[in-house]
C-alpha cells in the first residue's frame, strides 16, 4: 500500500507548551486512519500540520509533496471550527466552494451525497445543527478529493445523519480516497478506522487496528452479574471474583464460560436481576493509555446482556 499521508518525527510547540512531541505515521491509499486522545493531546495540531496550516519541525508529506505544495484539487478538509456565511442557501454556499476549483461536483448532488437533498434552497441559518455540518461536509467533498481530512465530522449530528455519512465515508474508501479522521465518537471510529492512533500529550502512543489494539490493551473480557451476594456463594468455582454493594464481577470470563458461571449461581442458591457479559473496546485501550475517560457517551466496555434459560436475566 502506497503511502499517501506520511509524519517523520513532526514536532511543534506553543512557547513552553509542545503540542506534538515526534510524532510519525503513514497513511495508505485508501485507508480510513481515526485518530483519538484526550482534549489537548495534540490532534487538531495534527491535523493542521498535515494539512500545512501551521509550521512543524520534522517532514509532512501528502501525496508525495509538502502539504502547502499539493494540488488543493486532490485535498478535501473540514476543520473542527468551521462558520461559513449564513446568508446563503445550502446550495449557494456548496455553489461558492465549488467555485474555488477548477473541477468540481454538482452542489446538489454533494447535497444528496449528505443526506440534504431536500435543502438547497434553504437559508444555512435556517438549518438545523446537524443539518449545517452535514453542509460543511459537502463543502469538502465538492472537488472530489483523493484524500480528505475530517476534524470531528459529526459534531451534532441526528444518529440517522451519522449513520448515513458512515456510510458514504465507507463508500469514499472504498472507490480509493484515503480518510483522516478525528472524533469524539467511539462507535465511529470503530466503525470506520482501519487503524488507529491514539494520541497523548503531544505522543503518538499506540498505532493499529481497533482489534489489534484491543487485544494488546483492551484488558479482560468479564461478567457483571447484579445481586446483594457476596463472593463466598461462589468462592469454589474457580473464577476471580469481586463483589461490591450491587454486583458481583466474574473477571477474564469467555462467552463458553458464562453457562459455567450461571450453573454456579444456581448451586448457590444466589438470586439475581441481571447478567451482563462485558467485552473489551477502544473505550478501555483509551482508559489504559491515557487514564482518561474517553469524552463520548459510550460504556466503558461493549456490554451484551445475557439471558440464560434459567431465568432472571435481562
Amino acid at each position: 500500500m502506497d503511502a499517501v499521508l506520511v509524519a517523520d518525527d513532526v514536532r511543534r510547540t506553543y512557547g513552553d507548551t509542545v503540542a506534538l512531541d515526534g510524532v510519525s505515521l503513514s497513511v495508505g491509499e485508501g485507508e480510513v486512519f481515526g485518530l483519538i486522545g484526550p482534549n489537548g493531546a495534540g490532534k487538531t495540531t495534527l491535523v493542521r500540520a498535515l494539512t500545512g496550516t501551521t509550521d512543524t519541525e520534522g517532514e509532512v508529506r501528502v501525496l508525495g509533496e509538502s502539504p502547502t505544495s499539493v494540488d488543493s484539487q486532490r485535498v478535501g478538509f473540514l476543520p473542527q471550527s468551521f462558520t461559513p456565511p449564513e446568508r446563503l442557501t445550502a446550495r449557494e454556499l456548496v455553489a461558492y466552494y465549488a467555485g474555488l476549483y477548477e473541477e468540481a461536483r454538482d452542489p446538489d448532488s454533494v447535497l444528496a451525497d449528505v443526506g440534504l437533498g431536500g435543502t438547497g434552497d434553504t437559508w444555512y441559518e435556517n438549518l438545523s445543527g446537524g443539518q449545517q455540518r452535514r453542509v460543511c461536509v459537502a463543502t469538502a467533498l465538492v472537488n472530489d478529493p483523493d484524500v480528505l481530512f475530517l476534524d470531528e465530522p459529526t459534531t451534532g449530528i441526528d444518529p440517522a445523519g451519522r449513520r448515513a455519512l458512515w456510510g458514504l465515508i465507507e463508500n469514499l474508501a472504498e472507490s480509493g480516497t484515503t480518510v483522516f479522521l478525528t472524533s469524539h465518537s467511539m462507535d465511529e471510529v470503530e466503525r470506520l478506522a482501519d487503524r488507529v492512533g491514539l494520541l497523548n500529550a503531544g505522543e503518538l502512543v499506540a498505532v493499529g487496528s481497533p482489534g489489534e489494539l484491543v487485544a494488546e490493551h483492551g484488558g479482560e473480557t468479564r461478567l457483571v452479574v447484579r445481586t446483594s451476594a457476596g463472593t463466598d456463594a461462589v468462592a469454589d468455582a474457580g473464577f476471580v471474583v469481586e463483589a461490591d454493594q450491587e454486583t458481583l464481577t466474574f473477571h477474564d470470563v469467555d462467552p463458553r464460560d458464562i453457562g459455567r458461571a450461571v450453573d454456579a449461581l444456581e448451586a448457590a442458591g444466589v438470586a439475581y436481576d441481571s447478567l451482563t457479559w462485558k467485552q473489551p473496546g477502544l473505550e478501555e485501550v483509551y482508559l489504559r493509555l491515557t487514564g482518561e475517560a474517553f469524552e463520548g457517551v459510550r460504556p466503558t466496555a461493549s456490554p451484551q446482556a445475557v439471558a440464560p434459560d434459567t431465568g432472571g436475566a435481562q
